[in-house]
């Protein structure tokens, strides 16, 4: 299919953030998304009959590191390019490739690797940058060697790359973080807090300098404790308290168990929440398997990732279907306000107006679903890039 067919996607059961409709079909051609009306029985081959399963716009993941034993931190279009199709697998059409705790010069040259694959690699929408200006308390599997505090030279060399990096995430209590913030905002960066020992006054700073979001809630980042006898808020309280404020979620049953993910469904609402896969090189492959995150040793065990010694998480192993899977069974989110955590407002997050939405001027990005949510096939800019039926 070419890019200029007028195509038609009928019988669906069409996934808005407010509601499922049945019986719709969606127009696209050159790409975009020109129509979305009441179904027409057309027929001809440029009708796509999907039998009534779902159509749920492409998924976006502010938060990936890698899959299939590949990481962005090789910065190599072959890495890039396995990454991005294991995660199409899971309904992914657009992804932030995300960095590890390093030296800048190594930063740099995963900066320039993907800059260069961006036209060849659609589904890359930029980069996330997770690290160095992050806590050594708080590092979980990054590298503590490499943390630094983001000083101005350093702070000048990432905006140089200003038209990749989409996100960067930062511990607000560390020395200089308050103006680094202020400074990324303004360059258009989407900022989030994490990896992070802050307390609540750091965090409201933050938030006044520009910080609008939080990397993986609950995971690797303060919460309330005493100060001498008083009891103080952290970065976890005041993202759940703060309207403002959008919570990444790794929703794959072992980052945060359902009590606490209930709990943030009932602070934030359906509006207030980024699913986010956090998946490092581990992701698509078998228990046991080995792998090296920047120089640690990693292994997957029962469906997730940890360091070798098992004495922390190491990213996840889940693809984004996953995440909505375990939020509607294990949770009871409904189906469309899942979708919308996966879809909707990441895309808002990071500014990426055209992406996570079914509607007329959209790309034409979408996820065709089963009634078991299994991804069943997979279509970026109208041209499909998974099926099932022929893995």
């Amino acid at each position: 299919m070419s890019d200029g067919e007028n195509m038609i996607f009928t019988n669906a059961r069409l996934i808005f953030p407010d509601e499922i409709r049945d019986g719709f079909e969606l127009i696209a051609e050159e790409g975009k998304i020109t129509a979305v009306r009441e179904q027409t029985g057309a027929r001809g081959k440029d009708v796509v009959d999907l039998g009534g399963k779902y159509l749920a716009p492409g998924f976006v993941d502010l938060h990936v590191h890698g899959a299939l034993g590949r990481d962005t931190m090789e910065a190599s279009a072959e890495a890039f390019r396995a990454i991005c199709d294991f995660h199409a697998s899971g309904g992914t059409t657009s992804l932030l490739l995300t960095t590890a705790t390093a030296p800048i010069d190594n930063l740099v040259g995963v900066l320039n690797a993907i800059r260069a694959c961006r036209s060849s690699i659609e589904q890359i929408a930029g980069v996330h940058v997770e690290g160095p200006f992050i806590s050594k308390a708080k590092c979980g599997a990054q590298c503590a060697e490499f943390i630094e505090d983001p000083s101005p030279a350093t702070v000048r060399r990432l905006l140089e790359h200003v038209d990749a990096i989409k996100r960067l995430t930062i511990a607000p209590e560390l020395p200089g973080a308050p103006e680094a913030i202020r400074i990324f905002h303004e360059h258009g960066i989407s900022v989030s807090g994490g990896h992070s020992d802050a307390w609540d006054e750091d965090a409201r700073t933050a938030f006044k300098r520009g910080m609008r979001s939080v990397t993986h809630t609950f995971n690797c980042m303060s919460g309330t404790r005493r100060r001498g006898v008083y009891r103080v808020g952290g970065l976890l309280e005041f993202a759940l308290s703060e309207p403002q404020i959008s919570c990444e979620l790794i929703s794959d049953g072992h980052h945060v168990s359902a009590t606490l993910m209930k709990m943030l469904y009932r602070a934030k609402g359906p509006g207030g929440i980024c699913l986010v896969t956090d998946a490092t090189a581990g992701a698509g492959l078998p228990n046991g398997s080995r792998f090296s995150l920047f120089g640690k040793d990693c292994i997957v065990e029962r469906g997730v990732c940890l360091l070798a010694d098992r004495s922390a998480l190491a990213g996840s192993a889940s693809r984004m279907i996953d995440l909505i899977r375990t939020l509607v069974n294990e949770v009871e989110v409904p189906l469309h306000e899942a979708i919308a955590m996966a879809t909707r407002n990441p895309a808002r997050t990071i500014g990426l107006k055209a992406k996570g939405r079914l509607a007329v001027g959209a790309d034409a990005d979408f996820a065709i679903l089963s009634p078991e949510l299994e991804v069943l096939r997979m279509f970026a800019g109208a041209e499909e890039i998974f099926s099932l039926d022929r893995q």
